[in-house]
Parts: C-alpha cells; sequence; structure tokens
C-alpha cells in the first residue's frame, strides 16, 4: 500500500499524529517550505490525443489538443497531480505559506505543521493560533488554523480552524451550525488573500462559540447508560448475524472511558463520552497513523466528529 504522507515536517510540540521530521522552532518561512517538501510550483500543461490519418502506407499519426482539459503538472520532477478544466486556477504551494506570513509577523500564530498527502495532491499548512482555553480547570483546548490546497479535481481550497485537547491529543471538530468554521474556495475564483482573510476574522466567532459549547457539554452529567446508548448510535452494529450485540467500536469506546488520557477532566459528562469518541477515531480507528491523519482532517472520521459533537449537544440539551 501506496504511503498517504509524502513529506511533513514539524516545529514544536510532536502532532498528534506523530508523523513527520521535526524543525527549529523559529524557522522561516522559507525554510519551512523546503524542510516541508512543499517547494514546488504546479503548472497548466495542455493534453494531446493521438488520431491516425490515412490508410495503409500512408497513414500518419497526428497530435490534436484537448482543448476543455489540462493536466496539472508538477514542475519539479513533471509529475501530473490531475486532469482539471482549462478554467482552473491553481493556487501555489507559497501563497498558502505567505496567508500565514502577516498573522506570524504580528506574535498571533506560529507555524507547526506543513507536508503533502497522496503523491503531492493535497498539501497543507498547519499555524498553531495563540488562544488557548479550559474547558474545565487543567483541561485546555489550543487552536490551530489549517489550510488545505488541493491540487486535485474535486476538491475545493480550504482554510479552517481546528481545535486540540492537549491532554489527550484529539482533534476536536467545530461543528456548530450556527458559526462558520472555515472558508472553501474552488479554484475557478482567483485567490485573494485580503478577502479570505476578512471572511477568516468572522469565523473567529466559531471558537467563541465551540468554547461555549465544549464548557456546556463538561457540565452536563452523563451516566454509564447514557454513554452506550450514545456510543450504539454512532458505532452500530453492522453484522446483522450479531443482532443487538455492540461493534467492534461501540466495545472500544466503552473500555476507552476508563482508560483514555484525560479521562478526570470532566469525568462522568457529555465531555467525557464525546472525547472518548474523538480518541478512538485519533489514535485507534483506522490502517495506521497516516490514513488516520488523512480521514480526520479530510475524510470519514472529520464527518463522524461533528456527527458525535451534534449528538452529544442534543443529548446534554434533553
Amino acid at each position: 500500500m501506496a504511503h498517504e504522507v509524502e513529506k511533513m515536517a514539524y516545529a514544536g510540540d510532536v502532532p498528534w499524529h506523530g508523523l513527520g521530521t521535526r524543525v527549529p522552532n523559529d524557522i522561516s518561512i522559507d525554510d519551512m517550505l523546503v524542510r516541508s517538501g512543499l517547494d514546488w510550483t504546479v503548472s497548466k500543461q495542455p493534453i494531446f490525443r493521438q488520431e491516425i490519418l490515412g490508410l495503409g502506407e500512408y497513414a500518419q499519426t497526428q497530435n490534436f489538443v484537448i482543448k476543455d482539459k489540462v493536466a496539472l503538472m508538477r514542475d519539479s520532477d513533471n509529475t501530473v497531480l490531475d486532469i482539471v478544466g482549462t478554467k482552473w486556477n491553481p493556487v501555489q504551494n507559497h501563497e498558502a505559506f505567505d496567508f500565514f506570513n502577516q498573522y506570524i509577523e504580528e506574535g498571533n500564530m506560529e507555524l507547526h505543521t506543513a507536508g503533502s498527502l497522496m503523491n503531492g495532491k493535497l498539501t497543507w499548512v498547519l499555524a498553531k493560533v495563540n488562544d488557548t482555553f479550559d474547558v474545565v480547570p487543567n483541561d485546555p483546548i489550543e487552536s490551530y488554523m489549517l489550510f488545505s490546497n488541493p491540487h486535485q479535481f474535486g476538491h475545493s481550497l480550504n482554510i479552517r480552524f481546528t481545535p486540540t485537547r492537549v491532554v489527550c491529543n484529539n482533534t476536536l471538530q467545530l461543528a456548530l451550525s450556527k458559526h462558520k468554521s472555515g472558508v472553501t474556495l474552488n479554484h475557478r475564483s482567483k485567490f485573494n488573500v485580503d478577502e479570505v482573510k476578512r471572511t477568516m476574522g468572522l469565523v473567529t466567532d466559531a471558537m467563541a462559540g465551540y468554547k461555549e459549547a465544549s464548557q456546556f457539554l463538561a457540565h452536563k452529567p452523563a451516566s454509564t447508560v447514557d454513554m452506550n446508548d450514545y456510543f450504539k448510535d454512532l458505532f452500530p452494529q453492522k453484522d446483522l448475524t450479531k443482532g443487538n450485540l455492540p461493534s467492534r467500536n461501540h466495545k472500544k469506546a466503552m473500555q476507552a472511558l476508563w482508560e483514555q488520557p484525560g479521562r478526570d477532566k470532566g469525568f462522568g459528562t457529555w465531555w467525557h463520552a464525546l472525547n472518548t469518541v474523538t480518541y478512538l477515531y485519533d489514535h485507534e480507528i483506522g490502517r495506521n497513523k497516516e490514513s488516520r491523519l488523512k480521514s480526520n482532517w479530510y475524510g470519514n472520521a472529520a464527518l463522524e466528529k461533528r456527527k458525535a459533537f451534534d449528538k452529544a449537544l442534543e443529548l446534554a440539551n434533553r
């Protein structure tokens, strides 16, 4: 099986996924671009089709340009990343780093992680936001901003906040319907840094809403029976031959209630139940660390975490 992560670098503490090469905390943006393997550009190149004209000894092969498609090519090694429409506007990797430059210079953020997945089809930069709060005493939540820059058809550029629970390295999801947690842009639009930053200013409401919701969950008791039903709903038994017996992940969740790091913070509350689910997706469910990273940021785990957050809020409000 091919590796999901092509190359990655991180500054500061070891990331929750444990992947990447460590670099100095004070690394410059230009050096981070190189160390994370993102010091390359993407260009649009024409695609040709071959046709045979004539018959027999007079037959000739001729190339014709395909007018409505182009190849996204990594210029450093001429790797074709994907085939897209002619109106696709590639966002270069250095533009993702440049996006954070002002925040870093003002002391509001620090570069944390950068790298690529799927042989360069998906690149990202993660910066730590200098804003931390406690859900309950000694249970801090750190905020990060993730800039995802896909060089792949069907995927949009996305910039969003992603909180992390320090005591267990759980990555949490902003699943609050009344707040935007990020900005999504398709590649038919030109990337306008100033416009995106203005929009991201509104997104800070999402972190305030997340703080309020998580503290609410941490003060709402949940019995073991409540949590068992919660896990049963989130991890249903799909094997019909086993009837009502709990699924494998359901059983893992019940065990993790008593064993996960940070279980004493908000123990016996819906915050405890929610973090059991996020702990499993970050550290247990999935083939390996690389597949968990991809799933938690861009795949099924991200969706399931949002579902778990919404469900916990629903049950806590009863």
